[in-house]
């Protein structure tokens, strides 16, 4: 701070400038760290990205039933949709733990500290 109370507009800047810098590195972390989901007792996995982008996809042979077709696309559709939540939820923890701390430093969205605004 300059004397007299005002914030130094130069530091403020840099501050504002290593905030943004640490944010673009977690984003890009977060895309490249890989989060896995699963349902049926493992029978489905889902591979998505910290960013939530499915990445890979895995079913257990085990799951398909060979007598009944209809009844086996029903079970695996629910399955894969509960395995894509369950590894989405995992990212969203994730995503708090990377960018959770970024936020606060932003003023928990409330601003800049030292700003009117």
């Amino acid at each position: 701070m300059i004397p007299g109370g005002q914030p130094n507009m130069q530091q403020l800047l840099q501050q504002a400038q290593k905030m943004q810098q640490d944010l673009a590195a977690a984003q890009q972390e977060l895309a490249e760290t890989p989060v896995e989901g699963s349902a049926g007792g493992g029978l489905v996995k889902a591979t998505v990205t910290g960013s939530g982008e499915l990445k890979g996809l895995v079913i257990d042979p085990k799951a398909v039933d060979t007598d009944s077709a209809e009844d086996t696309a029903e079970t695996l559709a629910d399955l894969v949709l509960a395995a894509v939540r369950d590894a989405n939820a995992s990212a969203q923890q994730v995503q708090q733990e990377k960018l959770g701390p970024l936020a606060q430093g932003l003023g928990g969205g409330s601003g800049i500290p030292g700003l009117p605004f």
